[in-house]
């Protein structure tokens, strides 16, 4: 396949009939934008977009943005619920048949549905450290999940979304799942936490099968795990030794949570709570045992939105409720290896682990009564990556001082701009490399290897399943009309558009890393 652009002319022709960009100037810049903050730029390689000039065809640049009032620096209080492994079909709003999630939907109702959202990851300790700092997890070096053993963690010298809130006065707290480094260095309160009351890692990483029984086989790797423990502070307390225990968890969390709100009422507060469950294994408080007729997973899903009307109902008794942005979403898709214990991707591909959309792609949901107009949807892409600039944006704060990728959804969340995409593009990493990106409507993915959900032998009673690698040679989908990813257009492209993406790809692999390629990324740190 021949790798040269042919000409600006071809490429103009190509990116505005194909993606839907805006007319293209041939000036080349000198690499790639680094933080996306820049509204009339496509960040195509040696492509910067005004207006589309094409007849016939509707394509609002972001620059028309531009013009907006300054958004007028305020201290709303901000909650974030970030589960764990919930997948797009887990909420009723999405089109979830299987669970009951009256609170949730009720705060879709009050607020505004994202329907294209995306996580930073399709797997956990990547997906945390996009959404906390506003990167691309490739950037800040979080490629992997951690284990028990791990040394490593997000570095200190990140900024976080605490640090920000922080900065401003705001009392900060984490409550549940942290998994971005267990040792005392990379624990919450060093990220600019006030408090943090959770467990270190996921609630499978401890001593125990998928029963809650000891394991005994010294083969097994979880052999030699240590005590799942929780931790307030730095300080371990309890341990979490079995199926009871992790039944307790949602409840002690929301316990946390409401407390942190009544001790903060009267001062700007942020509160991230990150459910570790409908990861495995599942259990409830007996409160929520076979509640919903629907089996054990949807009672979890069931006891979570119970925690998020818990925190909603706080808000309003201390009359906190028109002043505080709610954001609800998931850290990646679902666990689809495990059957009824892993929950639903929604009519999407694939689930957790994958560069297809049903890892990647999140329900997110946000209200905010001062601002946000209740019952109101926005399909236009968005990232977790973009809550970190958001919220830097409406507090008045400083952006970190270093890169990042996120760009503020402020056009949307502040002004209501429904019908203007603020974010054009994203890329998919996984374990440090590149296998998929997409520009406008247009998703494209790289030759890669994952285990697809249909050749997997599953057990249904909370047992990993037993699956097997193939080899995805290469795709191009439109996800405006193909969300399924189901209709492969890659061998009836043109090869203008192929190497443009493949062109784009090499130029983000240069910026972010690809240890296959031999990159170490020249922005990563």
């Amino acid at each position: 396949m021949n790798r040269n652009l042919q000409s600006a002319a071809m490429l103009s022709f190509v990116v505005c009939m194909f993606i839907g960009l805006a007319r293209c100037s041939d000036d080349e810049p000198e690499e790639l934008p680094v933080e996306g903050n820049e509204p009339d730029t496509c960040a195509l390689p040696g492509v910067v977009c005004d207006a589309c000039l094409l007849p016939g065809i509707d394509c609002p640049a972001p620059g028309d943005t531009l013009d907006l009032d300054e958004v007028t620096p305020s201290t709303p209080n901000i909650v974030i619920f970030y589960t764990d492994d919930q997948g797009y079909g887990d909420v009723n709003v999405f089109g979830g048949g299987n669970v009951m999630t009256p609170n949730i939907d009720r705060l879709a109702s009050e607020g505004m549905i994202f329907t294209d959202f995306y996580s930073p990851s399709s797997v956990c300790s990547p997906a945390r450290a996009g959404m906390l700092t506003g990167c691309y997890p490739s950037r800040v070096s979080v490629n992997n999940v951690y284990q028990p053993e791990a040394t490593q963690g997000l570095k200190s010298s990140e900024t976080t979304i605490a640090d920000i809130a922080k900065s401003m006065g705001y009392a900060t707290t984490m409550i549940g799942k942290w998994h971005l480094g267990h040792r005392e260095e990379f624990l919450p309160p060093n990220h600019g936490f006030d408090e943090f009351f959770g467990i270190p890692y996921s609630n499978d990483m401890w001593p125990r099968d998928y029963k809650g029984d000891p394991i005994t086989n010294p083969n097994n790797g979880k052999a030699d795990n240590p005590p799942l423990r929780i931790i307030d502070g730095f300080t371990p307390l309890d341990t979490i030794d079995n199926m009871e225990d992790q039944g307790l968890l949602t409840r002690r969390f929301t316990e946390r949570a409401v407390d942190f709100i009544d001790r903060n009422q009267s001062n700007p507060f942020l509160m991230v709570l990150t459910h570790p469950m409908p990861h495995v294994p599942l259990a409830v408080s007996p409160e929520f045992q076979d509640t919903t007729g629907l089996g054990i997973y949807a009672d979890v899903i069931f006891e979570i939105d119970w925690s998020v009307g818990q925190v909603l109902e706080k808000l309003a008794t201390l009359g906190l409720e028109n002043n505080t942005l709610v954001i609800f979403a998931t850290d990646n898709g679902p666990w689809l290896r495990y059957g009824t214990h892993g929950g639903s991707n929604g009519g999407l591909r694939e689930g957790k682990t994958t560069l297809f959309d049903g890892g990647f792609k999140v329900p997110c949901v946000m209200k905010w009564p001062a601002k946000i107009q209740a019952g109101s949807t926005y399909n236009e892409m968005a990232s977790a990556i973009d809550i970190l600039p958001t919220i830097a944006e409406l507090l008045g704060a400083p952006l970190p001082p270093q890169p990042i990728d996120g760009i503020s959804m402020t056009p949307v969340v502040w002004h209501g701009l429904l019908d203007r995409p603020y974010r054009r593009e994203y890329y998919f990493y996984r374990n440090g490399d590149l296998f998929a990106l997409r520009l406008n409507n247009m998703k494209y993915l790289l030759e890669h290897n994952y285990d697809p959900v249909d050749l997997m032998t599953i057990f249904n009673d909370g047992r990993h399943g037993v699956s097997q690698s193939v080899t995805f040679s290469g795709g191009l989908f439109d996800i405006m009309s193909d969300n399924a990813e189901a209709n492969n257009l890659l061998d009836t492209s043109s090869s203008e558009l192929i190497d443009l993406f493949e062109t784009k790809a090499d130029s983000v692999k240069r910026l972010l890393g690809s240890k296959v390629d031999g990159y170490p990324g020249t922005g990563v740190r």
